[in-house]
């Protein structure tokens, strides 16, 4: 993909090239990458984090951005250490993803160390990077480098993991 290709992607200017830090900021910048990505109709997004536990996927903001997002063509990759945190915490992401499910690949890899688990949002045109897990540290931007890092290192992790989080569970 060009560097215009992933501007047009991401809308141009809309989502920063930089460092962060802080659980406000990057908790920030998931709600505006997600919201990027409905207004933009970014095509697939891989979201990876161990627990999800300080993603602000319980808020109605990003409840609505992903139900934005969600079209035909459209594809999206989860992937954690397990997803009994996200099931507890973030209700309207569960009943979202219920919903969506024929566009959704939930993925686990249990047995990962969850400090060794990437904290990311990938897409075609942006990343987002958290590296220091305790201080919510990392880096965004568009970058091509980057990109293409990040999803070589998201499939090598993909490659470890099997499916997870049914939309819907059945009981006997």
């Amino acid at each position: 993909m060009s560097e215009e290709e992933a501007q047009a992607a991401t809308g141009g200017a809309a989502l920063p090239t930089r460092r962060f830090e802080g659980r406000t900021e990057f908790q920030q910048l998931v709600r505006d990458a997600l919201a990027t990505a409905a207004k933009e109709g970014w095509r697939e997004i891989i979201l990876a984090d161990a627990t999800f536990e300080d993603w602000p996927l319980y808020e109605r903001a990003v409840a609505q951005s992903l139900q934005q997002w969600s079209a035909t063509g459209r594809h999206m990759i989860l992937l954690a250490k397990r997803y009994d945190d996200v099931v507890r915490r973030h209700a309207r992401f569960v009943t979202w993803r219920r919903t969506w499910a024929h566009i959704i690949d939930a993925r686990a890899c249990p047995a990962a160390d969850p400090l060794e688990l990437p904290s990311v949002i990938w897409s075609p045109g942006w990343v987002l990077e958290r590296r220091d897990i305790d201080r919510c540290n990392g880096f965004c931007g568009s970058e091509p480098e980057r990109r293409v890092g990040m999803r070589q290192m998201l499939d090598e992790w993909l490659q470890k993991s099997t499916p997870s989080f049914p939309a819907t569970t059945t009981g006997l």
